[in-house]
C-alpha cells in the first residue's frame, strides 16, 4: 500500500553558519585564501547537506504490505516495508519507526543509506491479542551526514486492516430448560389442536382429530387444520461489553478481553452443531445482534471489533435482556466481573424458566470475596464455569 505523507523539517545550522560567517569575515578582512577556502568548505557542506536531504525526501517512496490481513490470536504475520529514494549526495541511513499495533510499542529501525536502490524490511509480528489494527510505518527520518538538516515524513496510512480473530475452545454442550428440547417442542406442536394457523382441504392420511368439522359442514367438504411449524428454543449469549476490571498489568487487561471474546465465540461455535437458534447481542457505540445463521467467519470478525466501551453497566444490560426470557431455553452470561446486583438479576432470569450458565472470566477463581455470590447462584440452579485467561 502506498502512502501519502506529511513533512516536518528541522535545521541545526546555528553553529556551522556562525563558523562559516566568521571565516568569511576573516577572509574578507585579511584577504587570506586559507580563511576563504575554509569558509567555502563549510558553506559547501551546508549546501550539500540541504540538497541531499531535500532530494532524498522529494523522491522517497514507501510501500507497506501485510502477508495476511486476517489471522487468529497466537499466529504470526509478516509486515513488509519497501523504501526507496533518489539522489547522488550521500545522506545518513534513514530511520523508520514501525507501528505494530496498540498493544505493543513502536520500534525504530535503521536502513542502509543507498540512494536509488530499494531497501526491504521484513518484520514478524506475533498476533498476541484479539482486535483490529493497522500495522505500518509511523515515521521516516532522513538526515544529512552531519545532522544539520532533518526531514521527518509522517505517513498517512491508507492500507488494509489486520484483523486478529478470537481462538475458540471446546465448551460443554448447552442444556435447555426442562420441556424445551427440540423433540418435545415438535411433539407438542404437532398434537396441539387448539392453535391452528390455517386450514386446507382434506388429504388421504390426515388424522381425524385435525378435521375442522364446523367448517367442513359449512363448505360441504372435509377441511383440516394446519399448524405452525415448531420453533426450536433459542440460546441467548450475553457478553459483558463494558471495560473489564482494572489490573496492574496492561497485558493482563488485554488477556481478560481476549478470554471474554473467545468464550462468547466458543459458545456460538458449539451451538452451530445443534438445531437451536442462537443470538449474541453486542452493546456499545455500534450495537449489533449476531445470529448463528451469519456463520462463524462473520461472528468472529464482529467479535474482534468489540471495543469494550459499552456505556451501560452490565447488570443494566442484563435487566434489559430479561424481556426475552419467556422465549429462550438457555441463557449464557459471559463476564469478567461479578457483583450482588448481577447475581440478583441472574437468579431472577433462572426463575423465569430458561437454563442459565455463567462463564466467569477471572485470574483468581478462589477469591473469597466472590465465593458467597457463586454459592447463591448455584443454589438458584445457575451453572457457574470458570475461564482463566491464557497468553499465546
Amino acid at each position: 500500500m502506498n502512502m501519502q505523507t506529511k513533512e516536518r523539517i528541522r535545521c541545526r545550522i546555528a553553529l556551522p553558519a556562525t563558523i562559516a560567517g566568521a571565516l568569511t569575515v576573516a577572509a574578507l578582512s585579511t584577504g587570506s585564501t586559507v580563511f576563504l577556502g575554509a569558509a567555502l568548505m563549510v558553506w559547501a557542506l551546508m549546501l550539500s547537506g540541504f540538497l541531499g536531504v531535500w532530494w532524498a525526501a522529494r523522491t522517497l517512496t514507501l510501500t507497506v504490505r501485510l502477508t495476511e490481513t486476517t489471522v487468529q490470536r497466537g499466529e504470526e504475520v509478516i509486515l513488509e516495508v519497501a523504501l526507496k529514494y533518489g539522489g547522488v549526495i550521500p545522506v545518513a541511513p534513514p530511520l523508520v519507526e514501525i507501528a505494530a499495533g496498540p498493544d505493543r510499542p513502536a520500534q525504530t529501525m535503521k536502513l542502509n543509506g543507498r540512494p536509488g536502490r530499494e531497501q526491504l524490511l521484513r518484520l514478524n509480528f506475533h498476533a498476541a491479542h484479539v482486535g483490529v489494527t493497522t500495522p505500518g510505518v509511523k515515521r521516516v527520518e532522513i538526515r544529512d551526514l552531519l545532522g544539520m538538516f532533518t526531514v521527518e515524513k509522517l505517513p498517512k496510512i491508507q492500507g488494509k486492516e489486520l484483523i486478529v480473530l478470537p481462538l475458540p475452545f471446546d465448551v460443554g454442550e448447552l442444556t435447555y430448560a426442562a420441556g424445551e428440547s427440540g423433540t418435545e417442542s415438535m411433539a407438542r406442536a404437532s398434537e396441539d389442536i387448539t392453535s391452528p394457523s390455517d386450514v386446507r382441504a382434506y388429504q388421504t392420511g390426515d388424522a381425524m382429530k385435525k378435521i375442522h368439522w364446523k367448517l367442513s359442514m359449512r363448505k360441504q367438504e372435509l377441511m383440516v387444520r394446519r399448524f405452525e411449524a415448531p420453533v426450536m428454543p433459542d440460546a441467548l449469549v450475553l457478553l459483558d461489553c463494558s471495560q473489564p476490571p482494572r489490573t496492574a498489568d496492561e497485558d493482563a487487561q488485554l488477556d481478560l478481553r481476549d478470554a471474554l471474546l473467545e468464550t462468547a465465540a466458543s459458545v456460538m461455535q458449539q451451538n452451530i452443531q445443534t438445531d437451536h437458534p442462537a443470538k449474541l447481542p453486542i452493546h456499545g457505540d455500534h450495537p449489533i445482534e449476531l445470529d448463528k445463521g451469519m456463520g462463524m467467519p462473520v461472528i468472529l470478525e464482529a467479535l474482534s471489533r468489540v471495543d469494550f466501551f459499552a456505556p451501560d453497566k452490565f447488570d443494566r444490560m442484563l435487566m434489559l435482556e430479561m424481556r426475552r426470557m419467556r422465549k429462550v431455553g438457555c441463557t449464557i452470561v459471559v463476564s469478567a466481573r461479578l457483583n450482588s446486583r448481577m447475581v440478583e438479576v441472574m437468579v431472577a432470569m433462572r426463575r423465569m424458566g430458561p437454563y442459565l450458565r455463567l462463564y466467569y472470566v477471572t485470574f483468581n477463581p478462589d477469591d473469597p470475596a466472590k465465593l458467597p455470590l457463586i454459592s447463591k447462584l448455584q443454589s438458584a440452579g445457575v451453572e457457574v464455569c470458570y475461564v482463566t485467561p491464557v497468553q499465546l
